[in-house]
């Protein structure tokens, strides 16, 4: 699975993660049990229509196909793969859209206000049977607008061959990683993606760790897109200890490593770390590298290295023709434990089912250490207005990178996202 890189366009906000090649299917997937409190679908025919990505098409279908003969009703899981969150937007402003759309939570906002999805009925029983980190990132101004399957987060991969011990802090890693590349046993300090258009998302962790901050904070704590910090002091600082480990510095941050290449490279032996995903495993296990897996360092004395937590999850579709049947699906099938391992299975995400990730982890511990790794994060804004900090933010890093001034840079990024969210 590859991270596809960070761009912005008028409908959407960043997607978590492109899909990956391949799916498992549950022969005979056992009949999720209700709940006595949650929404309850009236059978009597008609059809329900839920799209998805292809690599949750597969592993969905037995599982609306009893949904289907249970409620007596036809289930269509449909394909989509391109452009999702725009072409359920525009599908659902045309009266063409599906009754249940899968995604990723920070479309939240955005769905929300162009009235494209409804809160998700969950009772207090099945919120509990997540982790809060999930709840919490489906949750907009107060409402659940979604019921999480996977939960996701970069970290540190670390080769442990060359690097046998998780550094205690960025200088540390930093230390080794020039160590390595001096005796000519990699030729990349750190792999990381940077690019020509900079990559906010896999870099936000050290930047946090330097004191950085995107927003400021509303009285509710939500993300305040009336107060962007990207131009504060404490930004231009986080900017200007990402130039200190740029091109001009050490190394370690190098515009020549791009999404295409980044996970290549270490795979290939080339770089001793990785800051990277899930989606990065395959790749990691076919290269033959002995890994491990722990939360990306803070500088010293510095703030936590944050990454951004992203949660794919099952939405109710606003103007879906079959909304309780909608509900129903949502609520009692997507919390099942089943259905949580059977996408784990075709796509392995951690499950944000607690009891599903239990399950996983027994054969895959890789799962439980990206999630431990991503247990103090942050979960991506959902909020609208998030999609206008990517491509300024990137354009800010690219030219620190290169050795640019911090502070130009970060005045730069705040008066660009001012501009576009008129602040």
């Amino acid at each position: 699975m590859r991270m596809r890189a960070l761009g912005v366009a008028a409908l959407a906000t960043l997607a978590f993660a492109a899909t990956a090649c391949g799916s498992s299917q549950s022969a005979a997937p056992a009949a999720p049990s209700a709940s006595a409190s949650a929404p309850t679908a009236v059978a009597g025919g008609g059809t329900l229509v839920i799209w998805a990505d292809p690599s949750r098409v597969q592993p969905l279908k037995p599982f609306a196909d009893r949904f289907g003969t249970e409620n007596g009703v036809t289930v269509e899981v449909k394909e989509i793969s391109k452009d999702n969150q725009m072409t359920f937007l525009t599908a659902s402003q045309q009266g063409s859209g599906p009754d249940i759309m899968i995604g990723a939570h920070d479309w939240i906002g955005n769905l929300v206000q162009n009235g494209a999805i409804d809160p998700v009925t969950l009772t207090e029983e099945q919120k509990a049977a997540f982790s809060p980190k999930a709840i919490q990132a489906v949750t907009f101004n107060g409402q659940i607008y979604g019921a999480p399957y996977a939960v996701e987060n970069i970290a540190l991969i670390r080769n442990t061959e060359l690097a046998p011990d998780a550094p205690a802090t960025i200088e540390d890693m930093i230390e080794k990683g020039t160590e390595l590349k001096k005796d000519g046993k990699v030729k990349e300090v750190l792999c990381i993606p940077v690019g020509q258009k900079g990559d906010a998302f896999h870099v936000y962790p050290i930047f946090a760790s330097g004191g950085g901050a995107l927003f400021g904070a509303t009285a509710t704590g939500d993300p305040d897109p009336k107060q962007v910090l990207l131009g504060s002091p404490e930004s231009v600082k986080a900017f200007e200890k990402l130039k200190a480990l740029g091109e001009k510095g050490d190394g370690a941050l190098r515009t020549s490593l791009t999404n295409e290449n980044y996970i290549v490279n270490f795979a290939g032996g080339k770089c001793a770390y990785l800051v990277s995903g899930p989606w990065a495993i395959s790749e990691v296990k076919k290269g033959g590298i002995t890994y491990d897996i722990t939360a990306v360092p803070s500088f010293k004395d510095g703030e936590p290295a944050t990454p951004f937590v992203g949660v794919q999850s099952f939405f109710v579709a606003s103007k879906g023709k079959n909304k309780a049947l909608a509900q129903e699906f949502v609520a009692n099938y997507v919390t099942d434990k089943d259905v949580a391992k059977a996408l784990y299975d075709a796509d392995p995400r951690p499950p944000a089912l607690t009891a599903a990730l239990q399950e996983v982890q027994a054969s895959d511990p890789d799962a439980a250490k990206f999630m431990d790794a991503g247990k103090d994060g942050m979960p991506m804004p959902a909020i609208p207005e998030m999609a206008a900090i990517w491509e300024p933010f990137g354009i800010a890093e690219t030219a620190v990178v290169k050795g640019g001034d911090a502070a130009k840079a970060a005045a730069a990024a705040q008066k660009a996202i001012d501009g576009s969210l008129k602040n």
